[in-house]
């Protein structure tokens, strides 16, 4: 008994193994298959010096099944798909060729030479989804579920629904975005921003899918649904951007088909014209015919591009930047002008309180916690500003307003104290009195372009409170950095000419244009599309869209609007505007090593080309020439891999 429950163990672990070991070896399996090809050439090269040729033929044989199945089966498939020759047809035709001339070794060595090269190729696409299965496994398949009751539950993270309450505990992975409701943690959040400082995280503070809950147990309330989160929609950019094609792709598979056919045509030509014309053996005249049907294959030219995109593609999401495609990756390298909505991307989008003035009659403690009193009933982000500004500065308890009405665009009043307040612009306090009111300090902070607003009890305006959108400390230094690139930046923004010409000039654009509605934003970038042919622009929100999609790049922020995420061909997952000349610098890289390896490869085609014309070159040589230079070109094209 005790041996047949052996004898089951052993077969159920067995099983087990066996799919765990092919899983791992699947996506080797085509470098596997060249290798043993290699070594089965190896040992028919020997056998053939030792005078085993019908043995050594055999194991050519075994090499040729083994190395080029992959790719034999790929090019049957694609030509029976597409109707049309194929570079795989080439290859086995070659092959197939140098075999009924008696060159068993040359023809098993192009096959083993061309299944390395296919295996590299095959890496490079692996390596780039590597990039998305490591996301994917970032994100938990089960929660901790709160119910009202203050019950635990384990459930899968598909059931949660918004608004559903979970507990994070230090050192999980965070399932689903969501706000904190109890709790300060810091947050790793590599994963979403590629930042790798971990990031203090409070009650209110947004926390994302795929991120690590590094300190503290916290209790998050959830904003969105498992598949509508932001580490979900990543991950849908990448395999969208993957399936993509760039135009200088696509152009080379469409010459792939024409030339295909061209240089079978040149070959049958070549077993007969020689002969007759040059005076040259049969033997000979059909030996040339297949060495020039080997070292005229674009194998190398059609290898040029897509690997170096994979690469550049899996580099620039490691990094935080999410190219939906390889046509927008490489346009990007072409970008000479780039505009930049103001809030939210050049600057904070986060009004913040910069000056106060008041009567000699009042203290600023008093005017600002009698103004956060009031304006914390409104949402306005200048009211908010105010409250803030009043509650990290005083720290103390703000008192409630008798009455208070909200006049929308405008201002508020409220009574208060036995008075009446008006707080809000100059209009709404009186044009002239408000002009009276410290006069020159008045046009300064205007000039600065900063927003003031009016304290008036009674009919008496008291107090000055200005308020500016901070320009973000990193926008200066991308902007220097693309500026380097010799690229022109300007600025896009709805705000007044005085606001816009101060921005501008602190965040040192070269030009800007203000007092801008959506419909005129896209106006503006079809101007700057006329005057500099390829333009980028920066945005984050609902009414970036429109010039986004309008721009032959558009690039999103991170912490944007879903509609302008959704719009743009780039994001930036961390709002960090530098990476817009990384994203710039890799973009050229690519182009410029896409372009190193067109010429040499048609380099290497030509000179081939032309060596076998002079019968210079034998079949061994232009095999491993040919394919050489495939292996070599998709060689380049990883080191796009490395930061």
């Amino acid at each position: 008994m005790s041996t047949e429950t052996e004898l089951k163990s052993f077969v159920q672990s067995t099983l087990e193994v066996k799919p765990s070991l092919f899983a791992k070896l699947a996506p080797h399996l085509e470098l596997i298959a060249a290798g043993i090809s290699g070594i089965f050439i190896l040992i028919g090269w020997i056998l053939n010096h030792l005078d085993y040729s019908h043995l050594s033929i055999s194991l050519y044989l075994l090499a040729f099944v083994i190395g080029g199945y992959a790719k034999a089966k790929e090019g049957i498939e694609e030509t029976i798909a597409n109707k049309e020759l194929n570079v795989e047809m080439l290859m086995i035709f070659a092959a197939i060729g140098s075999c009924l001339i008696g060159y068993w070794a040359e023809g098993a060595i192009l096959i083993f030479i061309f299944a390395v090269s296919g295996a590299l190729e095959t890496y490079t696409m692996n390596k780039s989804n590597k990039e998305i299965s490591a996301l994917m496994n970032l994100q938990p398949e089960e929660a901790v579920k709160i119910h009202p009751d203050g019950r635990e539950e384990i459930v899968p993270v598909s059931s949660l629904t918004v608004s559903d309450t979970i507990l994070i505990k230090p050192g999980e992975r965070i399932p689903v975005d969501g706000k904190i409701a109890k709790g300060t943690t810091a947050i790793d959040e590599a994963a979403i921003t590629g930042e790798s400082i971990p990031l203090t995280k409070e009650i209110n503070d947004e926390v994302f899918a795929g991120t690590v809950n590094l300190s503290g147990s916290i209790t998050v309330i959830l904003t969105k649904h498992a598949d509508e989160t932001l580490f979900q929609k990543i991950i849908t950019l990448i395999q969208s951007a993957q399936s993509e094609k760039s135009p200088s792709q696509a152009f080379i598979e469409k010459f792939e088909g024409a030339y295909v056919k061209i240089v079978l045509s040149i070959v049958v030509l070549l077993t007969f014209l020689p002969h007759f014309f040059l005076g040259w053996s049969w033997n000979e005249t059909f030996y040339r015919a297949m060495i020039f049907l080997v070292v005229a294959s674009p194998c190398a030219l059609v290898a040029s591009i897509m690997p170096a995109t994979l690469a550049a593609i899996s580099n620039g999401a490691r990094a935080g930047i999410l190219f939906k495609g390889g046509v927008h990756l490489e346009n990007l390298g072409h970008v000479r002008a780039i505009a930049f909505d103001k809030t939210g991307t050049l600057t904070k989008g986060m009004p913040v309180v910069t000056n106060v003035i008041v009567h000699d009659e009042y203290s600023e403690k008093e005017i600002i916690q009698l103004t956060a009193s009031i304006e914390s009933h409104s949402n306005h982000p200048l009211a908010k500003a105010i409250v803030r500004y009043a509650e990290q500065k005083y720290k103390e308890p703000l008192k409630q307003p008798e009455s208070i009405q909200d006049n929308s665009g405008w201002g508020v009043t409220a009574k208060m104290d036995n008075a009446e307040w008006r707080i809000g612009k100059a209009a709404f306090v009186g044009e002239k009195e408000a002009k009276n009111f410290q006069n020159e300090i008045f046009n300064q902070l205007s000039a600065e372009g900063k927003t003031a607003v009016f304290i008036q009890r009674n009919d008496e305006i008291i107090a000055l409170i200005a308020l500016k959108d901070i320009v973000r400390t990193e926008s200066k230094k991308a902007i220097e950095h693309l500026k380097q690139h010799g690229i022109y930046t300007i600025m896009i923004t709805g705000d007044s000419e005085k606001t816009a010409k101060a921005i501008s000039n602190e965040s040192n654009v070269n030009e800007y244009i203000a007092e801008c509605l959506p419909e005129k934003k896209v106006t503006s970038i079809k101007e700057l599309k006329e005057k500099y042919g390829i333009v980028a622009m920066v945005g984050d929100g609902i009414n970036d869209a429109p010039a986004l999609a309008t721009a032959n790049v558009g690039i999103a922020m991170g912490e944007g609007t879903d509609v302008a995420l959704e719009t743009a061909d780039v994001v930036l997952m961390k709002n960090d505007l530098p990476r817009i000349a990384e994203a710039i610098h890799l973009s050229k890289r690519m182009n410029r090593i896409i372009k190193q390896n067109i010429i040499f490869s048609i380099s290497v085609i030509m000179l081939l080309i032309v060596s076998n014309f002079l019968q210079v070159v034998a079949l061994p040589f232009g095999v491993i020439g040919h394919e050489g230079s495939t292996i070599l070109v998709i060689l380049n094209s990883l080191r796009l891999l490395k930061s």
